[in-house]
């Protein structure tokens, strides 16, 4: 039991690696926070340092997703342990420890738990995603079908029902830390 919370934490703290904040300081001598949006990902990154900085911050991101699970793979831990890992990290890239719980809203680091567990479904959402995105130059329409799309191919690979509402709870995250980022919530919060 020591290991699979061991893991889980570890997974916890590389989620927490501010990549956006390490990258606009150690680039650009800034704080993302104080710009644009004020988030901690790639979609601010690219927003304020252009395409290849925001590239760069989400392949971190989903790096991190990936090697959370991978983590928890290396110890031969059952799937439920590998699912815990991986949600670890997305808690770790919203509330990372290193930058003040303040971090970004997880779409990378998830498509990187996603495609870790899930390699073909999360291949083909992933790719999609991208496609749309090319097309209607539209990032939130593009994660929409490209996530409902991966959640039905792995509804209909069989996998459990547990593992779809895992998959589900994930995938809600990001609305729900979307809406907790919203300005409104500095009038109610002390």
């Amino acid at each position: 039991m020591l290991i699979k919370i061991s893991v889980v934490i570890a997974a916890y703290l590389l989620g927490s690696m501010p990549t956006a904040l390490l990258y606009s300081r150690l680039a650009h001598g800034s704080d993302i926070r104080t710009l644009g949006t004020g988030n901690m990902g790639a979609k601010n990154t690219k927003r304020q340092y252009g395409f290849r900085a925001g590239l760069l911050v989400a392949a971190v991101d989903i790096i991190k997703g990936v090697l959370a699970v991978f983590l928890a793979m290396a110890f031969d831990l059952p799937r439920f342990w590998q699912m815990a890992a991986g949600t670890a990290a997305v808690i770790g890239h919203d509330f990372p420890v290193f930058a003040q719980f303040r971090g970004g809203k997880g779409l990378a680091t998830t498509a990187g738990v996603f495609l870790s567990l899930f390699p073909l479904p999360g291949v083909i959402g992933f790719v999609l995603q991208i496609l749309l995105y090319l097309i209607f130059k539209n990032w939130d329409l593009g994660s929409g079908i490209g996530m409902g799309v991966f959640v039905l191919l792995v509804l209909f690979s069989g996998e459990p029902l547990t593992t779809v509402g895992f998959i589900i709870a994930l995938v809600l995250l990001i609305p729900i830390k979307k809406w907790l980022d919203k300005p409104h919530l500095e009038d109610i919060l002390p």
